[in-house]
């Protein structure tokens, strides 16, 4: 099997140069094509891991479910973020995929991290960053863990109650204090503010008490809600923050920093960013450092997955005359599809491999409508017994699939494999094939 390690080698430059499409020679190459270097080395894992396998004879698991991981869409969306977001430092949200490789290419890159327990901070202490490029960004926070970030220097942290000033004035009175603030994210994917954040009329008491209690708040911060979609929330949460820093300044505070937290995603980047950038710049002077929390924005189209079908149901329908297919695959809501339910994303199927030959990239790897095309309509289900665990209610191929085909789905980068569980006994570590598809990214990665 390809170990969860494996790096597909890319990086020599034979690769590049006897490549009529990557060919530096070639004008269509250059890195702002990085889109299209992409596809072929993802397309290139997929097809030489899949047309390897015989389901009729192969090892258990050598079928498993598997990711290709490209770097190189990490590293440009880094640079983008930086054309468009500039003064604004992004602490990676380590929460959204702790994979060990996008780590070590973000510490390359000089971003933060923002961490949420004690694991996270171990991981991202672990490979040399230093302590103050970690914001432990959890307003709610376990003792023992106060504990272990002050042993090991990790001073930023948040907070948004009078019980937590109290817990941190006694565990770790040295920590530099941001006040997070309720923000309004009726707009996001996943809200958070029903859980986190002080309201206005609760910041200027918290800070009196900070101040009693001889804390030292630095900063103020914010989340506008995971997956956010209107960039007006970014605008209205600044406003808000810049009252609360009028008030930590009138209680005698050298306020130095604005985390404004996560929401970004990459369909909506450069309007966020537009809103976000002009908020900024009216109310934030350039001595304040402005620091952000993003996560899917990263790493969500930078990972595919494949799945292989284990078995088919099927439907005949007496009325119609139609026939259709329950399909189950090797993967699903307790598994890297815990997206589904806990990020309310919706993957959508594509066909890999079928018929003895691959599609990755193919139009005939793309549902049909019923009616464009008649196709056979299919339901993807995952492999547990749990009668929830279904991917796709209906779904419409030009293909027969059965048995030992093959599906891929993209975009998956973002809470799937760090919330898969073992439920039924079905592994939650599945391997994730590496590709680099940017050469700045190869040379961080000394690859």
């Amino acid at each position: 099997m390809v170990m969860a390690t494996a790096l597909v080698d890319y990086s020599t430059l034979s690769y590049f140069e006897n490549n009529p499409i990557l060919s530096k020679k070639n004008p269509v190459f250059d890195h702002n094509h990085g889109a299209i270097i992409a596809k072929q080395m993802i397309g290139d894992a997929l097809r030489q891991r899949v047309e390897s396998i015989d389901h009729e004879s192969c090892d258990p698991g050598d079928e498993d479910t598997f990711f290709v991981g490209d770097l190189g869409e990490v590293y440009r969306q880094h640079m983008r973020w930086k054309r468009n977001l500039p003064r604004v430092k992004p602490f990676y949200a380590v929460k959204c995929n702790p994979d060990p490789k996008v780590i070590q290419l973000l510490a390359g890159l000089g971003t933060g991290f923002d961490c949420a327990s004690k694991a996270e901070i171990e991981q991202v202490l672990d490979i040399g960053v230093d302590p103050s490029r970690i914001i432990y960004a959890q307003p709610c926070k376990t003792n023992s863990y106060v504990r272990f970030v002050a042993s090991q220097g990790v001073k930023q942290m948040t907070f948004d109650n009078a019980d937590e000033l109290r817990k941190i004035a006694k565990l770790f009175p040295d920590a530099e204090l941001f006040l997070r603030i309720l923000t309004d994210d009726s707009s996001s994917m996943c809200r958070l503010s029903l859980k986190f954040g002080a309201s206005l009329d609760a910041t200027d008491d918290l800070l009196g008490l900070a101040k009693e209690l001889g804390l030292n708040v630095v900063g103020v911060s914010f989340h506008v809600g995971s997956g956010a979609s209107d960039p007006l929330a970014f605008l209205k949460a600044v406003q808000d923050a810049d009252i609360v820093f009028k008030q930590a300044y009138a209680h005698g505070f050298d306020m130095k920093t604005l985390d404004v937290g996560g929401g970004f995603s990459g369909d909506s980047f450069e309007t966020m960013a537009h809103v976000l950038r002009g908020a900024l710049d009216q109310y934030f002077p350039p001595h304040i450092n402005i620091i952000a929390e993003p996560g899917r924005y990263y790493v969500s189209s930078a990972f595919t997955i494949a799945c292989n079908i284990i078995a088919r149901r099927t439907i005949e329908n007496p009325e119609t005359g139609e026939t259709s297919y329950m399909v189950y695959v090797n993967d699903g809501l307790y598994g890297n599809f815990s997206s589904i339910m806990f990020d309310h994303q919706q993957p959508v199927a594509k066909v890999l491999r079928t018929g003895m030959r691959t599609y990755y990239d193919n139009p005939l790897a793309d549902a049909v409508s019923k009616g464009v095309c008649a196709g056979a309509e299919y339901s993807i289900w995952g492999p547990t017994c749990d009668g929830i665990d279904r991917i796709t209610e209906s779904i419409r191929f030009p293909h027969k699939l059965d048995v030992g085909d093959w599906f891929y789905f993209e975009d998956m980068g973002a809470y799937t494999k760090c919330s898969a569980t073992k439920f039924n006994g079905f592994s939650d570590a599945h391997d994730v094939i590496y590709v680099c598809s940017e050469p700045g990214a190869r040379a961080i990665l000394r690859l």
